[in-house]
């Protein structure tokens, strides 16, 4: 019976080491939480970039007014160019993001307004039709007539701003790229000078001219897209390219007759489209309110 019991004492004694050698099945740790939402909430930023119109043209149209008599020549029809190139363009921005789909998808609206400097531009073209000769008596020959007829164009867009809304996808949980689209709108200027004189052995004698000119703002769209890379809490920079398009601008001019009584000549209509390009680079602080808090668990 002894020979027994030590033979189940060593039994036991190896069953359990043998149980503590075998691996340990745990069941496997809980997912990481998702990243908080950093994008969602207020912000406000400022921005400067390069703008540049689509269309440099202002296309001019002239008609002889209803009993006009002695006018030879009008002044000149067609596009005339208003060489309205690139500008500086600067300005700030407020808006606020919604951050969803599991952190993936940032939704927000965004609006914003810039001046623009340097996109002012002008242009003039003219023409001068021979009418013949006129005697001098002091020299004893003949002295050419020339008709000039001309048009002066210039416009410009003073500043701009819009009102959008935006939807990105973060690729990583910092850099969003994002597309955007809504209104938009800004401060147009056209102005025109229509002329027409008579010249003479260096002399002029003004036969008709006008002008005209609209100053006025303008609502149109705007859409284009950018990328936004939050570099460090609450801060974050973007690049971005809008187009935009304010529409057609037009207006008119009567041509008065200088000589004599004072009388309607012509009328000279001109118009004209606001489009154009917009490349910008931009900081934004971003306030967060919106986020929910993040708690340390130990």
């Amino acid at each position: 019976m002894k020979r027994i019991f030590v033979t189940l004492a060593l039994a036991l004694t190896a069953s359990t080491a043998l149980a503590a050698d075998l691996p340990s099945y745990k069941a496997p740790p809980p997912p990481p939480p998702p990243p908080p939402p950093l994008w969602t909430g207020f912000y406000v930023g400022l921005n400067a970039g390069g703008a540049w119109a689509s269309n440099n043209s202002v296309y001019v149209t002239n008609w002889p007014a209803v009993g006009a008599v002695g006018i030879l020549n009008l002044p000149l029809s067609g596009s005339q160019s208003a060489n309205s190139g690139a500008g500086f363009i600067g300005g700030g921005q407020i808006g606020y993001n919604w951050q969803f789909y599991n952190g993936r998808l940032v939704a927000g609206i965004e609006t914003d307004i810039q001046g623009i400097a340097g996109s002012s531009g002008g242009g003039a073209s003219w023409i001068a039709t021979p009418l013949g000769v006129i005697p001098d008596p002091q020299t004893e020959t003949f002295i050419p007539v020339n008709l000039l007829s001309g048009i002066s164009v210039r416009k410009s867009l003073d500043y701009i701003g819009t009102v959008r809304g935006r939807l990105g996808w973060l690729f990583t949980p910092t850099l969003l790229v994002y597309g955007t689209g809504g209104l938009a709108y800004g401060g147009v200027n056209v102005n025109l000078t229509s002329f027409q004189s008579l010249s003479f052995a260096g002399a002029l004698l003004p036969l008709q001219g006008g002008t005209a000119g609209v100053s006025d703002t303008r609502v149109g769209w705007t859409a284009g897209g950018g990328l936004e890379w939050m570099f460090m809490p609450n801060w974050s920079a973007k690049a971005e390219y809008l187009y935009y398009d304010l529409g057609p601008v037009t207006g008119s001019a009567v041509n008065v007759a200088l000589f004599g009584a004072p009388t309607v000549a012509s009328v000279s209509q001109f118009s004209t489209r606001f489009n154009g390009n917009i490349v910008r680079a931009g900081v934004n602080y971003h306030f967060n309110w919106g986020a929910a808090p993040v708690v340390a668990k130990y």
